[in-house]
């Protein structure tokens, strides 16, 4: 599996293409301090220098504000960028094969709608797996839809943490979380909201909130 101390937990910001670099990078920087806490990078339709140039800018900013960085799609451009790992979907290379060439790199599986994917993605070496669309998407329309339920369902086969993705929105991201995403992976809701930054807070508090209250569950009661 991929590093051990990576903790795959909060917000996961997915960048929108652009190819205004400047833009890009003050966008993702405010997400970042927002409260993102894994950002991953999408560039299906630009040059690799481009491509190149973007990623290496936000792994810097990744690294700034403690966050995790993952490149979509290209095993070959997340490590020349130096990310912390690839999120691969279904026409990509497999798990087992990025596994074989990175041994040390996270890897993501993206399994839609179907949980059972999952159990695979995990048995070829993915140290997360995303669902979705879990809510009615506005960046992919034709999406299946993916139920509340398979988040749970997915976490139960791969025994890994899980991102739920799609249509996730302040305002019905805690259902999401309440039914066991690890990680909310967010574009359009984020990256299309005037003020990126608190757009961020907005959707990273659920995790903010749970965790304050496990910790008040952990804590011993005074005698």
């Amino acid at each position: 599996m991929g590093s051990e101390h990576a903790v795959l937990r909060g917000l996961y910001a997915i960048t929108p293409e652009m190819s205004d670099t400047a833009r890009l990078v003050a966008q993702a920087r405010l997400a970042l301090e927002g409260g993102a806490r894994l950002l991953q990078y999408r560039a299906k339709g630009l040059e690799r220098a481009l491509a190149l140039e973007q990623a290496t800018r936000l792994r810097v900013e990744c690294t700034a504000h403690g966050a995790i960085f993952i490149v979509n799609d290209s095993l070959e451009l997340a490590r020349a960028a130096d990310a912390d790992g690839v999120h691969l979907g279904r026409d990509d290379l497999g798990a087992a094969q990025a596994r074989a060439a990175w041994p040390k790199g996270l890897i993501g599986v993206s399994c839609y709608a179907d949980p059972a994917r999952a159990r695979q993605a995990a048995a070829e070496g993915a140290d997360y797996v995303a669902i979705g669309s879990v809510f009615a998407s506005p960046t992919k329309r034709s999406a299946s839809r993916a139920p509340l339920a398979a988040i749970a369902q997915a976490k139960a086969l791969a025994r890994t943490p899980v991102a739920a993705i799609g249509g996730i929105t302040p305002a019905n991201a805690r259902a999401a979380v309440d039914a066991g995403a690890d990680m909310l992976a967010v574009i359009s809701s984020l990256f299309d909201a005037p003020d990126v930054r608190a757009a961020a807070r907005s959707l990273a508090r659920w995790y903010d909130a749970t965790e304050a209250a496990h910790d008040a569950r952990a804590k011993p009661r005074a005698v």
